[in-house]
């Protein structure tokens, strides 16, 4: 491409009507930062507080947690009210654990931290003890 070809990139979504800025991307994300330039100074203080309302990534720890209780006997299906032994099953919501806390490190309040590694500790702990019994 030569160097005084250009082109232009219309952005053509669903704006709102009082948004008068001929650059802006489309409604506001309510989890973004209002003002950019704070977003780039606090990027490097830690990571952002959680969305208020929405889904968030405690409500994920604890949704595969009672995925794992359940899968271990220890808390009765939500569906049909007994109480089931899936070692597999369990196994597998605990990796799943395992792996966001590896792949969120450094991305996670100190509360979600700490939320997770109890969880973790405490699903391990009563997953031997199945294994075992």
């Amino acid at each position: 491409m030569a160097e005084d070809e250009t082109f232009k990139v219309t952005d053509r979504r669903r704006r709102d009507e009082t948004d008068e800025s001929p650059t802006a991307p489309g409604p506001p994300d309510p989890a973004a930062p209002a003002d950019r330039a704070a977003a780039a100074g606090s990027a490097s203080q830690g990571p952002a507080p959680a969305p208020q309302g929405g889904p968030d990534l405690q409500g994920l720890f604890i949704m595969l947690a009672s995925s794992a209780l359940v899968n271990l006997g220890e808390a009765a299906d939500p569906e049909t009210g007994e109480r089931v032994l899936d070692l597999e099953q369990a196994k597998e919501a605990i990796d799943l654990l395992s792996l966001l806390r590896v792949k969120t490190e450094g991305n996670r309040t100190d509360q979600e931290s700490h939320l997770l590694e109890e969880m973790l500790y405490d699903l391990q702990l009563r997953f031997v003890r199945a294994a075992k019994g």
